[in-house]
C-alpha cells in the first residue's frame, strides 16, 4: 500500500519505519516545512506536506492536537478515497484548553470537524516505546492490542489489518463518537493490554472521570524524582486509570 505520514515525532517516525520494513511505499512530511526533516533519521521518502498527500491510499496524521487546524488546507486536497488516520491525544497542558472538548465533545469528533472529513482513530493508545519494541507475530501469547475507532467499517478493517501486520492485535472500539474510550484518562490508554483485556477496559471507561484521571497521572509524572521508564509509566497508568 501507499502511505503518507504527516508528523515526524515518535509515533509518526515509528509507524513509518515499521511500514517501510513491511514493504509499503511511505512518504513522510513535517507540517512545519520540509526543511525540518534535515538531519533526522527517518524511514520513507522525505517530501513536503503538499506532496505527502499525492498518490496514496492512507494518510496518517501524527501531530499534536492543537496543530491539526493548521493543516486543514492540506487535508482539503486529499482524495475522498484516501483513508485518514489520526493518532493524536488531547492534553490541555500542551494543547491549551479547547472549549468544545472541555465541554464534553469527543476529542476525535473535534479533530474530524477541524479537518473537515471523516477519520479513523488509531495508534493513540500505546506508548511510543511499546509501539516500537513490543510488537509480536500474530498468535503470540500475551500479544498487546491497539483499539481502532471509526464510522466507516471497510476503512476501519483496512487499518486494523495494518495494525495486525505491524505486530499488534486489534479491538474495534466502535464509532468515532466512542473513541473517547481509548483516550487519556481511561483504562485502555497506554496500559499494554491483550485483546481480551483491552475489550474489557474499553467497556469500563468513564467519560466523566477521564479528564480528572488524565490530569492526576500528569501530576504524578511531573512529581517523579527521576525520569520514568516505560514500565513505570504503564504501571502508573494502570493504577490510576483503573481507580
Amino acid at each position: 500500500m501507499k502511505f503518507g505520514i504527516i508528523g515526524v515525532g515518535n509515533i509518526g517516525s515509528i509507524i513509518s519505519e515499521k511500514l517501510v520494513k513491511n514493504g509499503h511505499d511511505v512518504k513522510i512530511a513535517d507540517a512545519r516545512g520540509i526543511e525540518r526533516l534535515e538531519g533526522k533519521d527517518l524511514a520513507g521518502i522525505r517530501v513536503s506536506v503538499e506532496d505527502v498527500i499525492r498518490n496514496i491510499n492512507v494518510l496518517i496524521i501524527s501531530i499534536p492536537l492543537y496543530v491539526l487546524p493548521s493543516i486543514r488546507h492540506v487535508v482539503d486536497n486529499v482524495g475522498e478515497e484516501v483513508i485518514v488516520v489520526d493518532t493524536s491525544n488531547y492534553y490541555p497542558q500542551r494543547d491549551n484548553k479547547i472549549e468544545e472538548i472541555e465541554n464534553g465533545m469527543v476529542e476525535s469528533l473535534w479533530v474530524s470537524n477541524q479537518l473537515g472529513r471523516p477519520i479513523i482513530k488509531a495508534f493513540n493508545n500505546l506508548l511510543a516505546f511499546t509501539l516500537k519494541n513490543k510488537g509480536t507475530p500474530e498468535g503470540t501469547s500475551g500479544r498487546i492490542a491497539i483499539s481502532v475507532a471509526g464510522d466507516d467499517l471497510s476503512q476501519k478493517k483496512i487499518i486494523m489489518d495494518i495494525v495486525n501486520e505491524l505486530g499488534f492485535d486489534t479491538v474495534d472500539s466502535g464509532y468515532l463518537s466512542d473513541s473517547w474510550r481509548q483516550q487519556p484518562g481511561t483504562p485502555a490508554y497506554c496500559t499494554e493490554l491483550t485483546k481480551d483485556e483491552l475489550t474489557k477496559a474499553l467497556k469500563k471507561a468513564n467519560k466523566e472521570k477521564a479528564p480528572f484521571l488524565r490530569d492526576k497521572v500528569i501530576e504524578k509524572f511531573l512529581a517523579a524524582p527521576a525520569e520514568l521508564s516505560s514500565k513505570d509509566i504503564v504501571r502508573i497508568n494502570r493504577e490510576i486509570y483503573n481507580s
